[in-house]
């Protein structure tokens, strides 16, 4: 694409990692697997958590709803990417990049409300285990499950909103794979950017809340691990919590590296690291950590991979509820 189009085009070019097309086909073809393996695990986590009556915890079902969220996370990004890379255009039109900027920014922070829930839910049942039915009632499970996604919504709108007052001029490459608002922000023609700066800031604000509300949970369920009398309890518990530990400061640290480090207008191979460890890697490897570390999720995966007649009648039973 000459410079003249790339000034006057509606859309922007999405870079990627480089400019070299053989390159950019095995680039391609890695997202791809690694999609494909991420469809699989969370496709199954959601069938399982489902469908085995066994797994209707509330820990089960956040898990079934974190999945939902990964999966999603990535067809937002990726295949848009693999399409334009074997394409040879790495063009995104104004109206892909702006949806783009509302699903992803929706669940990134759905996923960090979504973490927060999860870990006071591990809080309860380890610390107030008397109370767990009645705080973590199935009808309040719903309304904070609700109250996750309509967040996700807003922190989506807000973004989108506050981007499309941006007027963006010049050369409109993105070295990126997808629509990143750092990047984005870059391409403004003047300071009109002050709103998005804003409604980072405020977004911001409420996750480092969310992490407070982590770490304090984290802190009294370990204080409580620790009193345990019970080698047994303390592994079955550690084995519970550490994936979910795992997973949230994976997906903090990488997207707080990405966002505070500033941008450069030639990026990095840090930068494009970064931007893969919490984008696609966090969902890619969440089924592996839940399901390898989980030994009710082993044991449902088993049946569901060699049992027909679990999956048959499971499914008659959660459709027509007759079972």
């Amino acid at each position: 694409m000459t410079p003249r189009n790339m000034t006057t085009m509606s859309g922007f070019l999405l870079m990627g990692f480089s400019d070299n097309h053989e390159l950019q086909i095995l680039q391609a073809l890695l997202f791809l697997v690694a999609y494909l393996l991420d469809s699989a695990g969370n496709f199954i986590i959601i069938t399982i958590t489902t469908v085995d009556p066994q797994l209707q915890s509330p820990m089960y079902y956040f898990l079934k709803h974190l999945s939902i969220m990964d999966l999603s996370s990535l067809s937002v990004t990726v295949p848009q990417y693999v399409d334009s890379s074997l394409a040879r255009s790495g063009y995104i039109s104004y109206g892909q990049c702006m949806l783009q900027i509302f699903f992803f920014t929706g669940l990134a922070w759905s996923e960090m409300a979504l973490l927060t829930v999860m870990s006071y839910d591990r809080y309860v049942a380890i610390c107030l285990p008397l109370h767990y039915e009645v705080i973590m009632s199935p009808r309040k499970c719903t309304w904070a499950v609700s109250a996750v996604w309509l967040s996700g919504g807003i922190s989506g709108t807000l973004f989108t909103t506050s981007t499309l007052s941006i007027r963006f001029c010049g050369d409109k490459i993105i070295h990126q794979f997808f629509c990143d608002i750092p990047q984005l922000l870059k391409l403004s023609c003047s300071n009109d950017y002050f709103e998005v700066l804003e409604v980072s800031s405020f977004i911001s604000a409420m996750a480092f809340a969310c992490f407070v509300g982590i770490a304090f949970s984290y802190g009294q369920i370990f204080s409580t691990v620790l009193r345990m009398p019970s080698a047994e309890g303390r592994s079955k518990v550690f084995s519970t919590c550490l994936p979910h530990l795992f997973v949230v400061s994976f997906f903090l640290s990488t997207g707080s590296c990405a966002y505070l480090k500033p941008t450069s207008d030639s990026p990095t191979a840090l930068d494009l690291m970064l931007s893969i460890f919490y984008t696609v890697l966090p969902p890619t490897l969440n089924p592996v950590i839940y399901s390898l570390r989980n030994e009710s999720m082993k044991r449902a995966i088993k049946k569901l991979l060699l049992s027909e007649e679990f999956i048959g009648k499971n499914y008659v039973c959660s459709v027509f509820s007759v079972c």
